[in-house]
């Protein structure tokens, strides 16, 4: 009976190992800012992205991709634990994350699931145990010390400093170049591009390598960015952060082509980081075992409305670019059905062939229930003077959305004719009952997922 023990457990350890060897291998690449139609393969016919076009266009590409929450710190907890802001409950303000929230996240049962496992950039969420999630990992972001282009060169790669986009794609080369071979990785790349300096008077630094990008392109006007748009804000908008950023970004036509350029500029580093990375994984014999998701952390407007930053219920704030690469699979595929922040957890866990927690509240991406989701709520919570917060949901036709703060006022849009959320119909007499059973089913939604934080953290369900 001990030798039989002893063979079970040795042919379990050989199986566990020859499983791990032949699982894939994971990189997920999280930007900062980068909105759904800065990408060549959404139709941008100015911005240069071809590495991203070509996982796009050789994997799955999901058409209509959105964060639950539009800022970098909620967006990005719930990226980590599959989770709405409203259940986890973390955003800028708040403190650490809870740990249990942060005991079933990705990185913590990836680990379990036998992954080796790493993380370089921004990480965007206090949590005191970041060094404990990974084997390896590093977690930074733009020096707020310097106010000039230091913000993003202040990394070294020997003797020269270079941009933190630079930094970033190395540390990812070294990773893979390192990474112990008997079993598969998971690298989470977290870059901080493209997002603006916010104390640099230039606000969007990049590689000189990189000046010529755009060089003789003007970009055109951004659509609805009249002074009648801009004015049916309600106040607290219209002297929001969304405009104190504009006046640092848009606000003079020179001002608009070089923030808009920088912008694209920095997305294009990105991309050859990309193309760098493919090219070692290729080297090494990994590129037919390695999947590959990127997605953007949150939207971004670029002068719409007379506005500027993310953080409100409009499509420019929340839709992203999400695409996922799986080389074992057919590529080539467009998915229309709603996809979110909250199910990468899941997904990264599925492709590991790791348990998914019975708590997330994403699906995986390549589950067929996806395309079945027809609502999705979507939410702002921080309770800060200089952002209104608010609350939406959205459906294929429908966006309802009110200020949490001042529930009076409401927007809904009919996007099958309105698609860029013109035309307010809230007022609108024909359209009372579409609005009531909307906001009907939004509190439905939020109530579900206090409901589910209490269930998780009994002690805090505040």
């Amino acid at each position: 009976m001990a030798k039989f023990t002893y063979l079970f457990f040795v042919f379990l350890g050989c199986f566990q190992s020859f499983a791990q060897q032949n699982s894939p291998n994971i990189i997920f690449i999280l930007t900062d800012d980068q909105r759904w139609d800065a990408l060549g393969f959404a139709g941008n016919t100015i911005i240069q992205t071809p590495e991203m076009d070509r996982l796009a266009s050789e994997g799955t590409y999901f058409e209509n991709a959105f964060v639950t929450t539009p800022i970098c710190a909620a967006s990005r907890a719930s990226i980590l634990t599959g989770l709405y802001e409203r259940t986890h409950g973390y955003t800028f303000g708040q403190g650490d994350i809870k740990e249990p929230f942060m005991n079933q996240s990705y990185p913590a049962e990836l680990r379990k699931a036998g992954y080796y496992t790493g993380f370089f950039g921004k990480f965007g969420v206090n949590y005191p145990r970041f060094s404990e999630l990974f084997d390896e990992g590093e977690d930074y972001d733009r020096n707020g010390k310097f106010k000039d282009r230091r913000g993003y060169f202040f990394k070294t790669i020997g003797q020269d400093t270079v941009h933190l986009t630079r930094f970033t794609g190395q540390q990812a080369i070294d990773f893979i170049q390192n990474a112990p071979s008997e079993k598969p990785f998971m690298l989470s790349l977290s870059f901080s591009a493209p997002h603006a300096h916010d104390p640099a008077e230039l606000q969007y630094f990049w590689s000189p390598e990189f000046d010529h990008l755009y060089e003789d392109v003007v970009i055109p006007d951004p659509i609805m960015a009249s002074e009648e748009e801009f004015l049916a804000q309600p106040e607290y908008v219209r002297t929001g952060e969304n405009r104190t950023r504009w006046y640092w970004r848009y606000d003079t036509p020179e001002k608009y082509q070089h923030s808009v350029k920088g912008y694209y500029r920095m997305i294009s580093e990105v991309d050859a980081e990309i193309g760098k990375i493919r090219k070692v994984l290729a080297e090494k014999g990994m590129d037919k075992n390695t999947v590959i998701i990127l997605m953007g952390d949150n939207g971004y407007f670029l002068g719409e409305r007379q506005l500027a930053g993310k953080w409100l219920m409009y499509d420019n704030s929340f839709r992203v670019p999400l695409l996922v690469f799986d080389p074992r699979t057919a590529g080539g595929k467009r998915e229309s059905g709603f996809a979110l922040n909250i199910d990468v957890a899941a997904t990264i866990l599925e492709l590991a062939g790791a348990k998914i927690p019975k708590v997330y509240q994403g699906l995986s991406l390549q589950s067929s229930a996806l395309g079945k989701r027809n609502e999705v709520l979507i939410e702002h919570l921080w309770q800060t003077p200089i952002i209104a917060p608010s609350e939406a949901i959205r459906t294929e036709r429908w966006k309802y959305f009110r200020y949490i703060n001042d529930p009076e006022w409401e927007e809904l849009y009919d996007l099958n004719v309105d698609p860029l959320e013109q035309n307010n119909l809230a007022s609108n007499p024909a359209f009372q009952t579409d609005l009531a059973k909307l906001r009907k089913k939004m509190e439905a939604q939020i109530e579900a997922f206090l409901k589910e934080r209490k269930k998780l953290l009994p002690e805090d369900s505040q």
